[in-house]
C-alpha cells in the first residue's frame, strides 16, 4: 500500500510538472508566434528543407526523392541552418540522410566544421550507427575531428556502453587529424570514469602522464568518482593518497566523492560501521582545514536512511549543530523521512517543526514526499497537518498534493473532509487530475485495511481445554459404539 501511494504521488507530481510545462510552452509559443511577425524571417530554401526533412509521410527513400527535387542552390551554411533548426523535432536518420545527401551534392564543399557539427548533433541524440558512419566518413575523406567533437563522442559511446570502441578512436586520433593534447586525454579519462571505467582510465593515465601533468588534480578527482561508481573504497584511497603523496590536496568535492563511496559500501556489506567511519573521514577533512558542508552530512544521512539506523540519524543531526555545520532542509527531511517510516509520526513531526523554527524554507518536493511516506503507512492525519504547514508558507504548486489527499480520504471513507479538500482546490483555482466521482460514496469503494486478530494468552488457554473436551467426547462417544456392537 505504501509503494502504490509512493507511486500515485509521483504520478500526480508529473502530471503536474506536465501541465505547468504546457502553459510556460504556450506562452513562449506565443512570444515565438509574435517573433514571426517581424520582417527578417527564415529564407524560403530554409523552410522548404526543414518542412521536407520533418515531415512524417513516407520512408528515408521518399525522402531522398524529396531532397532530389530540390532546386535552389545549395550552401554549406544553409545545410548547418537546416539541421540546427530540425534537430530536436526531426528523426535521427532523416537528419542523416539529409547531411549525406547534402555532401553528395556539394562533393567537397562541406566544410570540416560541418562534419564536426552534425557528428556532435548525433552525439547528443545518441545516435550510434549515425556517429559510426560519420566518423568513418571523416577518416575516408581526411578531414578534421576537433577535440570538443572527440570530447562529446567519447562521452557518448561511454554513456552507450562503447568504452572499448571509445578507446579505439583515442588511440588512432592521429587518423582524425586530432592530436592527444592535455585536452583529449583529459576528455577520455572523465568519459571512462563517469561509468566506472577506472581501470581503464588509470590506463590512459600511465601512458600519457607526460601531456597531463598540469591538470592532475583533476585527473585524480575523475579516478576517485570511477572508483566510487563500483564501490571500490580500496582503490579510492590509493587515488587519495596518490594525490598527497604528490603534494595536492583533496578537496571538499573529492572527499565528498569518497566519503560517498564508503557510505554505499558499508550501506550493503557494513551498516553497523556506517557512522564510526564515516566520522573518521569527516575528521581526516578537518585535519587538511577542509569545512565540512551539510551536503557531507546529508551523504551519511541518506544512507543510514536507508539502513532505518533511527537513532544514528538523530544522533548526525544533533553533532550538525554542535559541530557548527548548519544543517539544511534536506537534512531535516533525511531524518524526518526515516522516523515516518520507522513509525515514529511524533517525533517526525517534531523534526518538522523544529526546521521551520530554523526559518529554514524546503521546496515543495519536502512535503510531496514525507505526506506520501504518511498516507502510505496509513497516517492521514498526519499528512493533513504538514499540508497545513505547507500551505502556511505559500509555496505553491499544491494540486499534486489534493490528487493524492482526496482519493485516499475518500477511499477511507472520509468522503466529508475529501469534499473539503475539493472545493478548497476549485476556490485557488487549482485544476485536479483525479475525477469528482470520488466524493459520491455509491461510487467509491471504501477500504479499510484490515489487521489480524490478536489472540490474547487468556484466550489460548481457554482454547487448549475445549480441544481436549473434544477429544474426550469423541473417545466416549467410540466406546458407547463399541459397547452396542457387542450387546
Amino acid at each position: 500500500m505504501k509503494l502504490k501511494m509512493l507511486v500515485l504521488l509521483n504520478s500526480a507530481l508529473k502530471r503536474f510538472t506536465l501541465h505547468r510545462m504546457n502553459t510556460q510552452h504556450s506562452k513562449l509559443l506565443s512570444f515565438s508566434l509574435y517573433s514571426t511577425l517581424q520582417p527578417m524571417s527564415a529564407p524560403p530554401q530554409l523552410q522548404e528543407l526543414c518542412s521536407i526533412i520533418m515531415s512524417n509521410i513516407g520512408g528515408l527513400d521518399d525522402l531522398a526523392l524529396s531532397l532530389n527535387k530540390f532546386k535552389d542552390s545549395l550552401a554549406s551554411s544553409l545545410v548547418a541552418q537546416t539541421i540546427e533548426d530540425c534537430k530536436s523535432e526531426a528523426q535521427s536518420r532523416r537528419l542523416l540522410r539529409f547531411f549525406l545527401w547534402s555532401s553528395k551534392n556539394l562533393n567537397c564543399n562541406l566544410e570540416d566544421k560541418d562534419y564536426n557539427y552534425a557528428l556532435r548533433v548525433f552525439a547528443e541524440k545518441n545516435d550510434h550507427i549515425a556517429m559510426g558512419i560519420l566518423i568513418d566518413d571523416l577518416k575516408k575523406e581526411g578531414r578534421v575531428m576537433d577535440a570538443h567533437t572527440f570530447g562529446l563522442v567519447a562521452e557518448t559511446l561511454v554513456k552507450l556502453g562503447k568504452e572499448d570502441e571509445a578507446l579505439g578512436i583515442f588511440k588512432n586520433l592521429d587518423k582524425y587529424k586530432c592530436p592527444q593534447d592535455e585536452f583529449t586525454v583529459t576528455a577520455i579519462i572523465t568519459a571512462l570514469c563517469s561509468k566506472g571505467h577506472a581501470k581503464k582510465a588509470e590506463g590512459v593515465v600511465l601512458h600519457h602522464n607526460d601531456k597531463i601533468a598540469g591538470v592532475m588534480p583533476c585527473i585524480y578527482r575523475s579516478l576517485v568518482y570511477g572508483w566510487s561508481v563500483q564501490r571500490n573504497v580500496k582503490e579510492a584511497r590509493k587515488v587519495i593518497q596518490q594525490m598527497k603523496s604528490d603534494g595536492t590536496i583533496p578537496d571538499l568535492s573529492c572527499y565528498n566523492t569518497f566519503l560517498r563511496c564508503l557510505c554505499e559500501r558499508n550501506l550493503r556489506h557494513n551498516p553497523s560501521g556506517l557512522v564510526p567511519e564515516a566520522l573518521n573521514v569527516m575528521m581526516e577533512m578537518r585535519s587538511y582545514k577542509i569545512s565540512l558542508t551539510s551536503i557531507s552530512y546529508n551523504i551519511l544521512l541518506s544512507c543510514l536512511g536507508r539502513a532505518r539506523r533511527v537513532k544514528e540519524s538523530c544522533r548526525i543531526l544533533e553533532t550538525m549543530k554542535t559541530s557548527g555545520c548548519a544543517p539544511d532542509w534536506v537534512s531535516y527531511y533525511l531524518v524526518a523521512k526515516v522516523l515516518f517510516l520507522s513509525g515514529r509520526f511524533g517525533k517526525g513531526r517534531a523534526i518538522v517543526d523544529q526546521m521551520i523554527s530554523e526559518s529554514l524554507v524546503p521546496n515543495c518536493k519536502f512535503y510531496y514526499s514525507l505526506i506520501g511516506i504518511l498516507c502510505g503507512v496509513e497516517r492521514v492525519n498526519y499528512a493533513l497537518e504538514l499540508f497545513e504547514l505547507m500551505k502556511r508558507s505559500s509555496l505553491g504548486g499544491y494540486g499534486p498534493v489534493y490528487d493524492v489527499l482526496i482519493p485516499k480520504l475518500c477511499r477511507g471513507g472520509r468522503f466529508e473532509k475529501g469534499r473539503e479538500l475539493w472545493d478548497e482546490a476549485i476556490r485557488m483555482g487549482i485544476s485536479l487530475q483525479c475525477s469528482k466521482d470520488l466524493l459520491d460514496p455509491s461510487v467509491t469503494e471504501v477500504f479499510k485495511p484490515t489487521r489480524p486478530e490478536k489472540i490474547s494468552l487468556l484466550d489460548s488457554s481457554k482454547a487448549k481445554p475445549l480441544k481436549k473436551a473434544t477429544t474426550a467426547k469423541r473417545l466416549g462417544k467410540r466406546k458407547n459404539m463399541k459397547k452396542k456392537r457387542k450387546s
